[in-house]
């Protein structure tokens, strides 16, 4: 627009110039019937003068509109830049917070109580304490233990998935952390802990199954029963944090609770083999959460190579 401006301001400008010229007298120069080949070759000149003279400030015009575009292009790759630092300064201050935490917690459980330790007793006593702490909380609060450790290996499981991804730290995406941790908080962790009790419950107490070999029924029954629960528990949970549609959600369901019963043949009756075996039925769902960091990072493998977007909690399957 401003181009097409210049471009009448020029005519105007060389129609004032012939005028002005007729007007004094010039007729040599501008006889509209017989001009002299030397005053129309002067005119020329004039004219051409004025045609370089305002194609100079044509093109000098259009350069100033062009950096508008080029600075505005500038500011948005720098806001993008620092949202990304910002980013990254938020989850690794989170990270470091927790982990701060967690050692300091780790550490401190033995104070007050260490005088006279030599190093070797302390290194043996921590991990011990620890773990008499833990199960000593586990028999006053069963649930809410349970609840907040399957929050915590979910929590672990989501964050290995998206680093396995490929994802910068400043790109992790902390709303998928936080659903994949209410999701062990309050669904994995307190029906995990009602299914090992009933599980028990029904094989010792009414079927009267105490043989050796009572730990393979035991698997056969979770991995029908219960992994297809939890698997659209998941999904359901996710679902409504995602503010997704009832249709979506069954659809869901519907699709994955083969693939995902299949896929969770692969590796939990093997592993269930040790959770019906030999670990007691307080500490199953500990057992069981920790190999869940491991499968969900398997998982996350295998859908990064195929090119294809890991979902969290896939390690879901039971």
């Amino acid at each position: 627009m401003k181009t097409l401006k210049m471009m009448g301001c020029r005519r105007l400008f060389l129609l004032s110039m012939l005028l002005a010229a007729e007007h004094h007298g010039s007729t040599e120069a501008f006889s509209t019937m017989s001009i002299a080949p030397k005053s129309r070759r002067a005119s020329t000149a004039i004219a051409s003068t004025v045609e370089n003279v305002f194609e100079q400030t044509s093109q000098q015009q259009q350069l100033q509109d062009d950096l508008p575009s080029v600075t505005s292009a500038e500011e948005s790759q720098s806001i993008q830049l620092r949202s990304v630092d910002k980013d990254a300064l938020i989850n690794t201050s989170i990270f470091i917070i927790a982990i701060a935490t967690v050692v300091t917690t780790v550490l401190s459980v033995d104070v007050g109580i260490t005088r006279g330790w030599t190093a070797e007793e302390i290194a043996l006593r921590i991990p011990l304490d620890n773990w008499r702490s833990y199960t000593n909380i586990l028999s006053m609060a069963p649930i809410e233990t349970k609840a907040v450790t399957s929050a915590t290996v979910y929590t672990i499981g989501d964050i290995i998935a998206q680093k396995t991804e490929g994802l910068d730290i400043g790109k992790l995406d902390r709303g998928r952390i936080l659903r994949s941790a209410l999701a062990g908080l309050i669904g994995h962790g307190p029906m995990s802990h009602v299914w090992y009790h009933v599980s028990e419950d029904f094989f010792d107490n009414i079927l009267h199954l105490h043989a050796w070999w009572d730990f393979v029924p035991k698997i056969v029954v979770d991995q029908l029963v219960f992994g297809p629960i939890w698997n659209n528990s998941y999904i359901l949970l996710l679902g409504i944090m995602q503010l997704q549609k009832p249709g979506q959600i069954f659809g869901d369901m519907k699709r994955s609770t083969i693939p995902l019963l299949i896929s969770g043949l692969k590796l939990w009756p093997f592993v269930h083999c040790i959770t019906y075996g030999l670990i007691p039925v307080e500490n199953r769902l500990l057992w069981v959460d920790l190999v869940e960091i491991l499968w969900v990072t398997i998982l996350a493998n295998e859908a990064n190579a195929n090119n294809s977007e890991a979902q969290p909690g896939d390690d879901k399957d039971r």
